[in-house]
């Protein structure tokens, strides 16, 4: 069987902690010193500032169903038909809560 091979001793923790030290003294000997200017506070309140705010994501819409148009049927009643002859109007059933622009929309889209 061959001989094993000697471990080499660790070093002692005094050596590791000088080398440390004299490597962080390098780095504040090189390292940049500047000085940050402090904000001047104008108020005597502190307004505690608004930090990160993230947009929503939700895990599901809101809304039951997507809103429907707001134009439904164009009725073919007695009651239309006798607008559309004697007024010439068109006659159509249209959401309550619809306004003006969304029904011309609508009709556009006919």
């Amino acid at each position: 069987m061959a001989p094993k091979a000697k471990k080499e001793a660790p070093a002692p923790p005094k050596t590791e902690a000088k080398a440390k030290a004299l490597k962080a003294k390098k780095a504040v000997l090189k390292g940049i010193h500047s000085h940050k200017k402090k904000k001047i506070l104008t108020s005597p309140t502190f307004r505690r500032p608004k930090t990160l705010r993230l947009r929503r994501q939700p895990k599901y819409p809101r809304k039951s169903r997507p809103q429907e148009t707001s134009l439904t049927t164009m009725p073919s009643s007695k009651s239309a038909m006798k607008k559309i002859e004697d007024n010439n109007t068109l006659v159509f059933i249209v959401d309550v809560k619809a306004n003006k622009h969304q029904i011309k929309q609508a009709v556009k889209k006919l």
